[in-house]
């Protein structure tokens, strides 16, 4: 433990030190300045606080259907949201399903006392994974009731390995561990756990939401005209290779690109190698006639996932990096999906290449391959997009199996 603890103290110091050169690190630190006394602040000692931590942005999309079920359903508690990373902490800090929102402190035993001093949870939701030991040591300490949600285990975890008995001595904090499937229900119960119930995902439930939720975006109609539209989402460079060229093979579809990153370079990039021509959103006014252009570059943030709603079919990116970013947003509206071969650790990625509703390529030939039979076969398009949409209804309810294991 000791050899954790001095590994919590050197990062903390490594992102101060880059601080000034990395702004992501600049917002890791200087967010967390004055935590506690802020905290203090506006929680009372009064308040029944239900604490969820997420991760970062993605897992905060995860628990965000069960942040607004029990503020539904349970007004009698008020919600402190954390988040570890920056990248869900700016964006969403200003989210208005929670009461409190702050970033974690940094997990060292004098700040999870003091953390827990000031939120005095009587619940604590977990989503996904972050293992902070000290935390955990302390919720353990003070009795509080705690969960982890849509959690999903490997073999080549370190709960799983000859060194990983703090770790596993950390998941006995949990009073239930809600896993996404059977195997990680069988991994935990050859270390001993039993208290494991297989109740899904809930990206399923937010997924679902959003769908019902989609934003009316006429500019996106416009664009899309009487055309078929191909969405790409949170792509990265490798990706945008493969599709510049689907996009000078098929000029009579029209593309939204959404790129992860907005860098200037690969914008540019884009715009210069589309033989049909591009344009940016934000570029665009009500007044933008599109004429021929064939791509729009989705140069804004928090739109993407009502834009599969206009779409026939979808690529995501990640897939030739360190994996894939969300499918269940295209799926949800029924969209085939290609992506590229680094999808294994995603299970619904992995279910929907096994349904049929999914593909992997690994080169703009099997790019291509994939998309030439749902352009050309109006049936085949349809029965693809009916695979993609059942398979996240089917999924949905995670949620409530939460909260009737929770508040039971």
């Amino acid at each position: 433990m000791w050899i954790y603890n001095i590994g919590i103290i050197l990062y903390t110091r490594c992102i101060a030190l880059v601080a000034r050169w990395y702004p992501k690190a600049k917002l890791w630190s200087e967010g967390r300045k004055a935590l506690f006394e802020r905290m203090a602040q506006v929680i009372k000692p009064e308040d029944r606080i239900v604490w969820v931590h997420s991760s970062s942005l993605g897992e905060f999309e995860q628990g965000r259907p069960v942040i607004e079920k029990i503020r539904a359903r349970y007004p009698e508690y008020k919600i402190l949201l954390t988040f570890f990373s920056p990248s869900g902490y700016e964006i969403r800090k200003n989210y208005q399903g929670a009461d409190f929102i702050f970033y974690l402190p940094a997990d060292t035993v004098r700040n999870a006392r003091k953390f827990l001093d000031i939120a005095h949870p009587e619940v604590a939701i977990f989503v996904k994974y972050e293992f902070w030991l000290n935390m955990l040591s302390e919720l353990r300490k003070r009795n509080v009731k705690s969960y982890i949600i849509s959690a999903i285990f490997r073999h080549n975890s370190v709960f799983f390995r000859w060194y990983g008995s703090m770790w596993r001595k950390a998941l006995r904090t949990f009073r239930t561990i809600f896993v996404q499937n059977e195997e990680s229900k069988e991994l935990l119960a050859g270390i001993g756990f039993e208290n494991v119930i297989v109740a899904g995902d809930s990206r399923f439930d937010r997924v679902a939401e959003i769908a019902r939720q989609a934003k009316k975006i006429d500019l996106i109609e416009r664009f899309r005209g009487n055309n078929h539209l191909f969405v790409a989402g949170s792509t990265w460079g490798p990706d945008e290779e493969l599709l510049i060229r689907l996009i000078n093979d098929n000029p009579s579809i029209k593309f939204v690109i959404a790129p992860h990153e907005m860098e200037e370079e690969r914008l540019a990039r884009i715009e210069a190698e589309v033989k049909g021509g591009a344009l940016r959103y934000t570029r665009c006014t009500p007044l933008t006639s599109f004429g021929s252009k064939q791509v729009l570059i989705l140069d804004t943030m928090g739109m993407l996932s009502s834009v599969y709603g206009y779409a026939s079919w979808s690529y995501i990116g990640g897939g030739f990096g360190v994996g894939i970013h969300n499918t269940l947003e295209a799926a949800t509206f029924g969209l085939p999906i290609a992506f590229g071969p680094n999808y294994h650790k995603f299970q619904e990625a992995r279910d929907l290449v096994t349904l049929g509703a999914a593909s992997s390529v690994i080169d703009y030939k099997q790019l291509s391959r994939w998309f030439a039979p749902l352009r050309d076969n109006d049936v085949f398009l349809r029965k693809v997009s009916r695979l993609s949409r059942e398979y996240t209804l089917k999924n949905q309810g995670a949620t409530d199996i939460f909260l009737g294991e929770i508040f039971k």
